[in-house]
Order: structure tokens, then sequence, then C-alpha cells
């Protein structure tokens, strides 16, 4: 008898999954969602930021000393990856007019009697102003701004010392007393792609699928075909839950496993412990995904109600995960809620697995909390059978 039973119960297994893969290939929405949309994500970022830094950012300008000193300054300015000298101008209002208009992001300023004072030893001051409107623009072309300052300063100074009669060594003694040797760790290149794109891509899909999965929960209500689901899966809603959601998986960790041979493997990104682990973090956060989105559905049984929960709580995740601001840094209340977003817990498996080569006795506490989303389900299935059983759809 219990042989039967098995068999029974997975042939009804088989016959909603076959149901489920017929209303997904029925439907352009779920090919655009679950293949088109994550696709064209991770090709967007990934040539966005195929350089990794944004290099030849514009700048202007304004050299009111023109003498040989301040024009090698301007040279060494424009052989920075980052800074490109588009504009020159004759005085600062116009400079400052272009970078009002958006030509350029910063202005880059040397005052008059420049080289005089360099070789008076007056200590001349460089002027730089930045839009910070656009942040990684300011932010890069401020650090290389400071850089000039700082090496074009002791260039000149080095030259002004060797010709009254120094060594270069006791020049360079003198203006770097301390040497410093600087090893970044996990992103030693500062590459912004691999910084952002390992983590954008999984947080759009994670938006994808919390917002599928409730559409296809919603719709057979919409339908009206939610007691022909429980009646294929004999009133059994774990099994009609399973059933309806293991094509869908199957779709998410089919493309997943795209995305992750062609960051890891074609791309090259870093990833100390080899791809494994990271297809492993990724199938749990689609797991815990789709087991949040059951979980919204069943709190909130009207479609429209659960979609905007699920587009409130998904976003979010992106600003709260901490790979944009650190959650530390965060008030406590948020520290604690950073915990219920499947996403955060993705982004610390990244962090200890990829960049830091953590084994499994290092995150496996990081798995068991993927690992509690699942139980959110069993919390509201009662709920979604009630509904399933007695609801009315109400165009």
């Amino acid at each position: 008898m219990v042989v039967i039973f098995r068999k029974k119960l997975w042939y009804r297994v088989w016959l909603l999954c076959i149901r489920e893969a017929r209303i997904l290939a029925s439907r352009p929405l779920y090919l655009f969602g679950m293949i088109i949309a994550p696709l064209f994500t991770a090709l967007f970022f990934l040539t966005l930021m195929g350089k990794g830094l944004p290099q030849d950012l514009p700048i202007a300008v304004v050299d009111n000393d023109n003498s040989a000193v301040s024009r090698r300054v301007v040279r060494q300015l424009d052989a920075f990856k980052q800074t490109k000298v588009a504009m020159k101008y004759a005085n600062f209002q116009d400079a400052r007019r272009a970078m009002q208009e958006g030509y350029v992001y910063a202005i880059f300023y040397i005052p008059d009697n420049f080289e005089k004072d360099v070789m008076a030893s007056r200590q001349p001051k460089f002027s730089f102003y930045m839009n910070n409107s656009y942040l990684i623009a300011g932010s890069l072309l401020y650090r290389d701004l400071r850089t000039i300052s700082v090496l074009g300063s002791a260039a000149v100074a080095k030259e002004f010392k060797t010709a009254r009669g120094q060594t270069e060594d006791q020049a360079m003694t003198e203006l770097q007393p301390i040497g410093v040797d600087t090893h970044l760790i996990g992103n030693p290149l500062t590459n912004y792609s691999v910084y952002l794109c390992n983590l954008i891509i999984p947080g759009v899909y994670n938006i994808v699928i919390m917002l599928l999965t409730i559409y296809a929960l919603g719709n057979e209500l919409k339908r009206n075909t939610s007691r022909v689901l429980l009646r294929m899966s004999n009133n059994k809603m774990f099994v009609a839950l399973f059933a309806k959601m293991f094509p869908h998986t199957l779709i998410y960790c089919s493309v997943i496993t795209l995305i992750d041979v062609i960051l890891y493997k074609f791309m090259q990104f870093p990833c100390a412990l080899g791809i494994g682990s990271m297809l492993a973090a990724s199938y749990s956060l689609i797991i815990a995904s789709q087991s949040l989105a059951i979980f919204l559905f069943g709190l909130l049984p009207i479609m429209r109600l659960s979609l905007s929960a699920a587009s409130l709580i998904s976003v979010v995740s992106l600003s709260i995960s901490g790979f944009t601001f650190p959650v530390s840094e965060m008030h406590y209340v948020l520290q604690c809620w950073s915990n219920f977003f499947p996403l955060r817990h993705f982004f610390l498996l990244y962090v200890d697995q990829a960049l830091n080569g953590l084994g499994f006795e290092y995150t496996w506490h990081i798995y068991l909390a993927l690992a509690l989303f699942l139980f959110l389900p069993l919390v509201v299935m009662k709920s979604i059978k009630r509904v399933y059983l007695t609801y009315k759809y109400i165009p």
C-alpha cells in the first residue's frame, strides 16, 4: 500500500509539473522575466563596466600661469587613466559654466606666478573643484586631482633640491621619509565590475523571482484554476506548491548557472573557492527568495497587494544588504532587519567564499539562515489553501 501511495503521489507531482511547464510555455511574460531579463541585465552591467573603472572623465583646466612647470603638471594629470583634460579656459567663470552645464566633472585651477612661487619656495596652492552630484565621477577625479597636487609639488621640489646640489636619494628621503606599500585584498585592481556585478545581477534576479512567484500563485486565482490545482494534488497544499514551483526553480537555477559561468569562468572574476561555492550560494538565494514570496502571498493573498509588498521588500534589499553601505554603520533596528532579506545572506556568502576563501565550516550559519526561509511557506500554507478554495476573483 505504501508503494502504491508513493507512486500516486509522485505521479500527481509529475502531472502538476507538466501542467506548470505548459503554463510557462504559453505566457511570454515568464520567458521574458525568467530568461531574457536576467541575461540582459548581466550583459548590460558587464558591458557598462567592461573597463572596470570609468576612464577619461572630462575635466577643465584654468592655467593662469601658462609656464613650463604648469604645462607639465597638466600633461601629468592628463596621463591618468580616469582623467582627461577636455577643455582649457582662460578664466574660471567659463570653466564653472561648463561644469554647471555638465560638460566637465571637475575644474583644476593653477594660479598666477605659479612657477615663480615654486622657485622662490613660497608654496603656491592648486585649487580643484568637483561636481559631487556624480558620486563615482567626483570621487575618482578627487583622487586624481589630489594625487597630482601631491606628486606635482613633490616633483617640482625634487628638481629644486637637486638643483641646489642634493642627490636624488637625499631629495626623495626628505620629500617622502616613509614609504607606503599598499595591498588591496579581494579586488586588487579596484574593479567596479567585480565589486558590483556579482551582487547587482543576483539582486535584480531576486526581484524578478519574487514578483514572478507571486504572479504565478495569484494567476491561479485570477484564472479561477486554483481548485483544479488542489484537486490534482489531492487537496494537499504542500504538494501543489512544490510541484508548481519546481519547474520555476529549475529554470532559475539554469539561468543563474549560466550567469555564474560568465562571471567566474569567462570574465575571470575572483572566486577563491571555485565556481561551485557560488553556485551553491546562488541556488540557496533562489529557493529562499521563492519561499519569502510564497510567505508574502499567504499574508496578502490579493495579488496586487502582495506584488507591491514584494517589490518594496526586494528593492529595499539592494540597499540594506550591505554592499552599498555597511550594515554595521546602520541603525541597530536596520541591522536586525537586514537579516530578514535573503540577499543580505547571499552578500555575506559572496564575501566569505569568493573573496576571503572561507570554507563551509565558517559559512554554515549563513546557509542555515537561508534554510530558515524554507519554513516561511509552512506558516501560511493553510491560509493559501483557504483562499484557493473560497476566493472568487473580481476583475
